[in-house]
């Protein structure tokens, strides 16, 4: 059963999302009324914890602004945000997730240079930043790869497809 805590942290990122409604097969059917642990998306271990965040394809646009609820889900080992159009940088709250073991940004209209502070995830076994659809503006350069792979010593699968490389 999903702890309250954790519900209030949903509700609270979904109020801060801008998504449309009618691509949405998952945020659009979050209640109060049922229990957030069985909510499409959402996955709790057997405490009650979100552990897992599934909101791939959602709709979302314009951003995260409250990074809060998405880092007060300190449980969290899965997140995915593929294929939204969040147009801005990643968000650095995302990076105190330190329990987080897949993270797939893929697709997901991130832009900018990828945070240094990602390489500080130690625990990551799955990174996907790729880009497939048209121009990506997400950038990694020579030096911040360097680190990326020095520091995440348990990854098992990074993908990079479609990401600007620069090296000096």
């Amino acid at each position: 059963q999903c702890l309250e805590d954790q519900r209030s942290l949903l509700f609270e990122l979904k109020s801060d999302l801008i998504f449309n409604s009618t691509q949405s097969l998952k945020l659009v059917l979050w209640n109060q009324t049922q229990d957030c642990c069985n909510w499409d998306g959402v996955e709790c271990d057997g405490v009650g914890h979100v552990i897992n965040l599934q909101l791939d394809g959602e709709g979302i646009s314009g951003g995260i602004h409250n990074m809060s609820s998405l880092s007060g889900l300190r449980y969290l080992e899965k997140l995915n945000l593929a294929g939204n159009d969040f147009g801005s940088q990643i968000p650095s709250g995302i990076l105190n997730l330190k329990h987080l073991m897949h993270l797939n940004l893929s697709d997901a209209g991130f832009r900018g240079q990828v945070p240094i502070e990602v390489s500080l995830m130690r625990r990551l076994v799955t990174l996907d930043l790729s880009y497939k659809l048209g121009y990506n503006s997400l950038e990694i350069e020579d030096l911040n790869l360097k680190m990326l792979l020095q520091n995440l010593t348990g990854l098992r699968e990074l993908y990079l497809d479609g990401i600007q490389m620069s090296s000096a």
